[in-house]
């Protein structure tokens, strides 16, 4: 009991020393960073996932990893530092309004993210496969200005939860494949001045995945995700003069493809190395193909078990997506004003930081048959200049945690892994 306390301890330092955050993600996807054990971690969990919610959120495959039945519940929380700098008049259509120049802080809040999951293997029934479903939130972003006059009331936000189904099959011993469905709903505010309000939408995305035991201490580990692509009705109206234009916009986060190294050859089986890359094919989805290159993200993370304690830290290098040379359609509207209008609307979206650190613990059996995990991160300052007249700096941070419940079985059987690595310990 005093160890509990003391992780919990723990938890309420580092919520004392978050005080600013957001943007972790890249582009506007989260990809695991949140997670209550790969987060620390850095978000690595394509080959080896260390919380069942990794598993389900990114290569189904993995998912016969976890034995027995275990359910988590896990959230976190990020809060922002966006600064946006306007230098100049920009004309958004014709007539009004002209934004005017302002220097301003994002008075966007705090936002809170949900990861909850449940796996279930199927042994009872004769099959070498296991079943997860959770609900995580896998995307978002928000920026607020609408207490400045001259921003003209810009704000954007988008939230995205995910309430995923997959299946990991064993088809060898060393060979697992893996498929998931997830149902997507998302509050969309278009990134528009004076022009957009909250939506919301619908979309269906599928992964596709596999993982192989390379050797009894590596494991790789790969996935396809298809775009999630939404449309949100009567998200842009546009009043010029005294006529009235509403439209459409569309939105699709992006195909993705992944692939992951693990290994926990080093001190006696104590230290697990992973590394995950994913490329991000924003060049190919609604609403982001104007403003996004393609994007490269390489994600580093280390798990150092010393008896119940897991000791994780990570670190994440993302590629600045922001193109150089903005398209004016984005999701289907036609941007009113002057590329100058079209930087700074892609301003509104600019997470261009290429570095971030993550760090956090677990503890096995903080109860018995429950597993505390907890996690902290932070992403460097970053300077955008986009265009002539708009400038942004963007920093954040990040905490969160869950706990895992573990029945029956309850942890991996891979072969001859040493039970230190089993998932969810």
């Amino acid at each position: 009991m005093k160890r509990l306390w003391l992780v919990f301890g723990m938890l309420l330092c580092s919520a004392n020393w978050v005080n600013h955050a957001w943007a972790q993600s890249f582009g506007v996807e989260l990809h695991n960073t949140l997670m209550p054990a790969s987060g620390a971690m850095g978000g690595v969990s394509i080959a080896r996932p260390q919380d069942l919610v990794s598993a389900i959120n990114a290569n189904p495959a993995t998912l016969s990893q976890f034995r027995g039945t275990q359910f988590l519940f896990g959230g976190a929380w990020a809060e922002p530092t966006f600064n946006l700098y306007q230098n100049g008049s920009i004309p958004f259509g014709d007539p009004d309004p002209l934004l005017e120049s302002f220097s301003a802080k994002s008075t966007a809040p705090g936002s809170p993210g949900a990861n909850v999951g449940i796996t279930q293997d199927l042994s009872e029934l004769g099959l070498p496969a296991t079943i997860g479903v959770g609900f995580v939130t896998s995307a978002g972003g928000m920026v607020d200005f609408r207490h400045v006059p001259a921003s003209h009331g810009t704000a954007s936000g988008l939230t995205v939860f995910n309430a995923p189904v997959g299946l990991g099959v064993d088809l060898t011993e060393r060979w697992s494949v893996g498929a998931s469905a997830a149902l997507g709903i998302a509050l969309f505010n278009a990134p528009f001045v004076e022009v957009s309000s909250m939506t919301p939408g619908y979309a269906l995305r599928g992964t596709l995945g596999t993982s192989y035991l390379l050797t009894d201490a590596t494991t790789v580990g790969a996935y396809y995700q298809t775009k999630q692509s939404y449309t949100f009705d009567n998200a842009f109206i546009y009043l010029p003069g005294p006529a009235q234009v509403v439209s459409n916009v569309d939105m699709d986060l992006p195909q993705n493809v992944g692939l992951g190294v693990a290994n926990n050859a080093l001190l006696d089986g104590r230290l697990l190395v992973g590394v995950d890359v994913l490329y991000k094919l924003w060049n190919q989805a609604d609403l982001y193909e104007p403003i996004y290159n393609n994007q490269w993200v390489m994600q580093f993370g280390t798990q150092y078990s010393a008896g119940d304690y897991r000791l994780r830290a990570g670190y994440v290098w993302a590629q600045d997506p922001l193109d150089n040379s903005p398209g004016s359609n984005i999701g289907g509207v036609v941007q009113p004003g002057a590329m100058a209008a079209v930087r700074y609307t892609q301003g509104l979206m600019a997470i261009t930081s290429q570095h971030r650190l993550s760090f956090g613990i677990g503890v096995v059996d903080v109860l018995p048959g429950i597993d505390l995990d907890m996690m902290a991160g932070g992403m460097f300052r970053d300077h955008a200049q986009l265009g002539e007249y708009t400038a942004t700096s963007i920093e954040s941070y990040w905490l969160g945690g869950g706990l895992t419940w573990r029945f029956g079985r309850g942890a991996c059987e891979k072969l001859s892994a040493p039970d230190s690595w089993c998932s969810g310990s």
